[in-house]
C-alpha cells in the first residue's frame, strides 16, 4: 500500500514536513482550499510553493476549488507526481487535459454522495481516483463505513473498463479503518500521522 501523508492538520508545517522528509512516505498530499467549494481556505501559491524547502517528497496535489483551471499551472510547477480535482466541478475534460499538457498525472476526486458511475466518460484520461471517505475540507473526521463497499464497486468498475488508474482514499485513515479499503492503492492519511509522537511507525502502521 502507498501512503500519502497529509499536513493539514499539522500544527508546525515545516517541522512536520521536515520530518516526513526523512521518513518513506510515498508521498505529500497537498489540501488546496479556495473557501468556496468548501468552507475552509488553505495558504495561497505564494506561500504553499515553499513547500520545496522543506521536503523533496512528491506532491500528490487535491484541489478542492471552485475553478482548477486557475490552480493547475502554478501546482504543475512543483514537484508533482499527481493533481486530482472534484468532478463535481465545471469543464472537467478540458482540466483534464490541461493537466496532461503539463506531463502531469492527473486524477478526479469523488464526494461521498457521488455515484462512481459519473467517472466513466473520463476513465481513458485518469491516472488515479480519489475517492472521499469524509467529507472534504475538514481534517479529524470520521471514516464513512459505505466507503468500503464503493470502493470494492470502483474496483469492479475499472476492470470493466481496462482501467489502470490507481484508487487512493481520503478521509479518516488509521490503523484500523485502512482494513476497510483493500482494494485501495494509495491511502491519504493526515492527522494520524502527524498529530503522532512517531511518523514513520504511524506510516509502517498504515502499509
Amino acid at each position: 500500500m502507498l501512503i500519502s501523508t497529509s499536513f493539514l492538520s499539522s500544527k508546525n508545517i515545516p517541522k512536520d514536513l521536515t520530518i516526513l522528509n526523512e521518513t518513506d512516505t510515498d508521498y505529500i498530499h497537498v489540501d488546496v482550499m479556495d473557501g468556496k467549494f468548501v468552507k475552509r481556505k488553505t495558504m495561497p501559491f505564494k506561500e504553499m510553493k515553499n513547500i520545496y524547502r522543506y521536503t523533496s517528497k512528491r506532491l500528490d496535489v487535491h484541489l478542492m476549488v471552485m475553478n482548477p483551471k486557475k490552480y493547475i499551472k502554478e501546482y504543475a510547477s512543483l514537484n508533482t507526481e499527481y493533481i486530482t480535482f472534484h468532478i463535481e466541478t465545471e469543464d472537467v475534460l478540458k482540466n483534464l487535459e490541461l493537466i496532461k499538457k503539463y506531463g502531469i498525472k492527473c486524477g478526479l476526486a469523488i464526494k461521498p454522495n457521488t455515484e462512481i458511475k459519473e467517472l466513466v466518460p473520463y476513465l481513458p484520461l485518469l491516472d488515479m481516483i480519489l475517492v472521499m471517505s469524509v467529507e472534504p475540507g475538514e481534517g479529524e473526521q470520521i471514516f464513512i463505513d459505505e466507503t468500503e463497499k464503493k470502493i470494492k464497486e470502483l474496483r469492479v468498475l475499472l476492470q470493466e473498463y481496462k482501467s489502470n488508474a490507481m484508487i487512493n482514499v481520503d478521509g479518516g485513515i488509521n490503523n484500523i479503518t485502512k482494513n476497510k479499503c483493500s482494494c485501495a492503492d494509495i491511502l491519504v492519511s493526515g492527522s494520524y500521522i502527524v498529530l503522532s509522537d512517531n511518523f514513520q511507525d504511524r506510516i509502517n502502521d498504515l502499509r
